[in-house]
């Protein structure tokens, strides 16, 4: 029986339009979607107020000391006793506002 890859790793790198630092994976095993995730962990509270947004996913960022870094959709029936950091898809921050005059 041979196994699939669950994805490529999760890379470091930075946000093409805020220059915000990232986490980038290519997910899936029939369809790949590229997931683009914040590396900063959320608190219970913070994953619960992002998962209220339905454009808006929340991962487990598995880590260890011998495997790059991995994301993991935390779906609804995820187990609760997860004990993996949380992150977050990215959303770059709102533009300041510019003046023309």
């Amino acid at each position: 029986m041979t196994r699939e890859p669950r994805g490529t790793g999760a890379a470091d790198s930075r946000c093409p339009s805020c220059g915000a630092p990232v986490l980038r994976q290519l997910v899936g095993r029939i369809a790949a979607l590229t997931v683009t995730a914040d590396p900063t962990p959320l608190t219970p509270e913070q994953e619960t107020q992002v998962r209220t947004d339905p454009n808006r996913l929340t991962w487990c960022l598995i880590t260890g000391r011998w495997r790059p870094p991995e994301l993991r959709w935390r779906h609804p029936a995820h187990s609760p006793h997860c004990t993996h950091h949380v992150v977050a898809c990215h959303r770059c921050p709102p533009a300041a506002p510019t003046t023309l005059f």
